[in-house]
C-alpha cells in the first residue's frame, strides 16, 4: 500500500471512533464514523532523528506529550476516515524524513557580472544628466 521509506506499524497507531461534526442529517447524530487517531510518537517504531524531527515540528496536532492527534471526518464510512487519517499520518512522517540538500555557494557567471555592470553605467548616465544645466 505505501511506498513510504519508514511505513507505519499498525500497533503503533490507536483509533477511536467518534460522532462527527456538521451537516448530515440524522446520520451525523446515529452513526459514529468520525475517528480519531492517537499515535504516540516516543513508542513509535521509527528511528530516533525522525522521532526528534517529528517533537520538533511546529503543529497544532502534535500535543506537549508528544502524541500525534488527527481528527478524520471528510467521509461517510469509518473505514474511508480510517484511510484517510492514516494517509495524512504518512504523510506527517514522510516530510520530516527527506533530508534538505546541502547548499553549494555559487559565483555568478561572468555574462551575469558583465549584464549588472552595463545596467550600472547606464543608471549613471541617466542620473548624470539630471543635474544643473551648463553653458
Amino acid at each position: 500500500m505505501n511506498s513510504s521509506k519508514y511505513p507505519l506499524i499498525p500497533s503503533d497507531v490507536s483509533f477511536s471512533a467518534i460522532r462527527a461534526q456538521g451537516a448530515g442529517g440524522q446520520n451525523v447524530n446515529k452513526v459514529s464514523s468520525a475517528i480519531h487517531l492517537r499515535f504516540v510518537i516516543a513508542d513509535a517504531q521509527l528511528p530516533g532523528h525522525i522521532q526528534e524531527r517529528l517533537l520538533a515540528l511546529q503543529d497544532q496536532r502534535i500535543s506537549k506529550d508528544g502524541v500525534i492527534i488527527i481528527k478524520a471526518q471528510q467521509y461517510r464510512t469509518q473505514e474511508q476516515n480510517r484511510n484517510d487519517a492514516l494517509a495524512r499520518l504518512q504523510a506527517l512522517i514522510d516530510s520530516v524524513s527527506h533530508d534538505a540538500k546541502t547548499r553549494r555557494a555559487s559565483k555568478p557567471t561572468y555574462g551575469s557580472r558583465q549584464r549588472r555592470l552595463a545596467g550600472k553605467t547606464l543608471r549613471g548616465k541617466i542620473k548624470s544628466l539630471r543635474g544643473p544645466v551648463r553653458d
